[in-house]
């Protein structure tokens, strides 16, 4: 007995189109019924009666689409596949293809690859979450994030790379640093800032970068202001304001974007055989960044740019800098992360022993001493200042009586034959 399949959509038609035949429905309303026109509820009709259940069913069920690709092709493309691309995903690899000259659909490719077992079918779930519009304005916040990965698969020590991505947008700038630091956070903002302007807001983790781990100093609680960190204190001077997520999936975006570099830019940079810093940094402003930004990027909501220029009479080196307090010791000399900096003549009138003054370590490694706004003459010591001992016991004076002239009393002194009785 033959084995005749149908679909939903077959069985239903069956039904109504069978009763037409046994003469219970007429053919009008089993057009009605299955809401089709009733010129091709007749065509329909006519194959039933002329082949049976077989004619409603699809023509051309079980046969290969006629605009299947050639089975040479498919044995090249898994072949490529095989010999340089094993861990790209279909769409990504897709695209490699076809600069290769071998063309075909990232869901082609995917069908070929499970079928040949070379890619597995992954569901993920992942718990609920509340949705989070996007930003309606281009700079309105900027989503800041440091993405730790073996981007160099083992050609070159381990580096961490900085990704800042416009919430509204999807703009996207990146750059490698050796390590998550103050001075990677300051490097790549500059940088972004002197390409598109400062943002309004920034969105961050809640690394110890931007969120400092100790309670407030005496000074912050008598102003009433929180515990800063470096970078907290560079954005309030700059106008912008320091959001910080309460989860990774907050700043989704971020996280997502870091997904695609780990997957497209891993697999780019082993391509073009680059195993530096400078070389991997020169890649992304150069080809990657533009070419991710020309296909991901996204039109925002509302048309003005909220960028902001840097405020005049701001020099943005001295505020993406390193400062802090210290005090000018009694011989003018002010100690700063265990060197030496010694204030000369040059300031002039200024009584600066005991005075706290601010030092600012710059990112070119400049260090500047500043009281009252005005930067100060200093020179660096070639080591620690010798601090003066005091006299000996034989050399230093005895202890001074009621005149202060610190004179030692004579055997015959008044003050010796005075006695109690």
């Amino acid at each position: 007995m033959e084995r005749l399949e149908m679909s939903k959509k077959e069985r239903q038609r069956l039904e109504v189109l069978s009763r037409v035949k046994r003469g219970e429905l007429s053919l009008g309303k089993a057009a009605a019924l299955l809401h089709l026109s009733y010129r091709h509820a007749k065509r329909v009709f006519g194959r039933y009666r002329e082949k049976g259940d077989k004619g409603l069913v699809h023509a051309l069920r079980g046969r290969a689409s006629n605009h299947r690709l050639e089975a040479s092709k498919r044995e090249s493309v898994l072949s490529s596949y095989r010999e340089k691309y094993g861990d790209f995903g279909p769409t990504l690899a897709a695209e490699y293809l076809a600069k290769e000259g071998l063309s075909v659909s990232a869901e082609t490719l995917r069908r070929w690859l499970v079928s040949a077992g070379l890619w597995e079918v992954s569901r993920k779930r992942s718990a609920h979450r509340s949705w989070r519009a996007r930003k309606e304005h281009c700079g309105e916040m900027v989503q800041m994030d440091g993405s730790h990965h073996d981007w160099f698969e083992d050609r070159r020590p381990g580096a961490v790379l900085m990704v800042m991505i416009d919430d509204a947008t999807n703009r996207t700038y990146a750059r490698f640093f050796e390590a998550e630091t103050t001075v990677a956070a300051f490097k790549i903002l500059k940088r972004y800032v002197c390409i598109y302007g400062l943002p309004r807001s920034l969105y961050v983790d809640k690394d110890s970068i931007y969120r400092p781990g100790r309670d407030r100093t005496v000074e912050e609680e008598l102003a009433g202001e929180p515990a800063q960190t470096q970078f907290g204190r560079a954005m309030k001077d700059l106008g912008v304001k320091l959001i910080c997520a309460h989860s990774p999936q907050a700043k989704g975006r971020v996280e997502r974007r870091n997904g695609v570099f780990q997957d497209r830019l891993v697999k780019a940079m082993r391509l073009e055989g680059i195993s530096t810093l400078e070389a991997a940094n020169c890649y992304l402003e150069d080809s990657f960044l533009p070419e991710l930004n020309a296909r991901f990027t996204v039109t925002a909501k509302g048309h003005c740019d909220l960028h902001r220029r840097v405020p005049r009479g701001v020099d943005l080196d001295k505020v993406l800098a390193f400062q802090e307090e210290r005090v000018v010791q009694n011989d003018c000399t002010v100690r700063w992360r265990n060197r030496w900096f010694q204030l000369t003549a040059q300031n002039g009138r200024w009584a600066l022993a005991g005075k706290r003054l601010l030092v600012r370590e710059q990112l070119d490694g400049t260090i500047q001493l500043v009281y009252r706004g005005r930067e100060l003459a200093s020179r660096e010591l070639p080591e620690r200042p010798e601090r003066s001992q005091g006299k000996t016991a034989s050399e230093s004076p005895q202890r001074r009586g009621a005149s202060g002239t610190g004179s030692k009393p004579a055997p015959d002194h008044p003050w010796r034959r005075f006695r109690l009785t």
